[in-house]
Parts: C-alpha cells; structure tokens; sequence
C-alpha cells in the first residue's frame, strides 16, 4: 500500500521543504516568470521522463507559463521528505491536477515527481526534478497488454 505522508508527521523542517513544493505549484498556477524563475536554481536541471533529455532553467519556467496548458486546481501527495544536513531536500511526490489548453475542454491529469531542493540564505531553491505525468487512458488502454 503506498504510503502518503501527514503534514502533521512532518518535522518542521520536513514541513518548511513540503511546504515549498506547494507554494511552487501555486506560483504556476499564477504562471509568474519572474517569481517562478527566483525559486529555481541558475544550475537547474529536471528530466521529463516523458522527454528524451533532461531540460534546463529556462525550459522549466516555459514550461509552466507561456503557452502550456493553464493549471486551474489540484492535489498533492507527499510519499517522502527527506532533508540532508539541513540543505539539500528530496521530495518524492505523486498529484493529481486539471489542465486547461487553449480552447479546448479542462484534461485532468496525474503523474508522479521528484524533486531536489537546496537551501540557501534560509530558502529552498529547486535543483532538479524528474519524473512524468502518467499515460493517459487513450495511450496507454487496460488490457492493452493482454493476449488476444
């Protein structure tokens, strides 16, 4: 059984980090550049698994903003959160969220990430990421790998 974690069994610095991940998905549901770009690190790198290579700063915060889909709500699940001598952060999560596309009808989504986070002058700037939305229903249908 997966487990997901309480904020209320967090330390509070566990609590500070898991804290983080949730403002930065409201900030990219305000799809700010300027405050999105301030909480990444200048030597980021994240990996879509969906991709083929891993992606850079500039790529993430297109990647939430521009013309990408609008994040319109939300949940977060937190399975761990993990904080090494006080300045690097591993969060595993999983979420489940709706999009909405340009002139088209809201999609929801779900996917699972990794998150990396380093602390510095007392705030936790994101370093890496990796993970992947799931396949939706239509890529990836049950049963698709059953005998026939």
């Amino acid at each position: 059984m997966p487990v997901t974690l309480t904020v209320e069994s967090m330390s509070p610095e566990q609590r500070e980090l898991w804290g983080r991940v949730c403002q930065l998905w409201e900030q990219s549901r305000d799809r700010d550049r300027t405050v999105i770009g301030a909480a990444i690190h200048p030597q980021y790198v994240g990996w879509d698994m969906s991709a083929e290579f891993p992606h850079d700063k500039e790529a993430a915060i297109a990647s939430v903003t521009d013309d990408t889909p609008a994040l319109q709500n939300y949940e977060l699940f937190a399975h761990s959160v993990q904080i090494y001598d006080h300045m690097v952060g591993v969060v595993h999560y999983s979420y489940r969220a709706t999009v909405q596309p340009g002139g088209a009808p809201p999609v929801a989504v779900t996917g699972k990430w990794t998150e990396v986070y380093l602390r510095q002058n007392n705030d936790w700037k994101m370093i890496a990421v990796s993970g992947r939305p799931n396949p939706s229903p239509q890529e990836h249908p049950p049963n698709a790998d059953a005998a026939t």
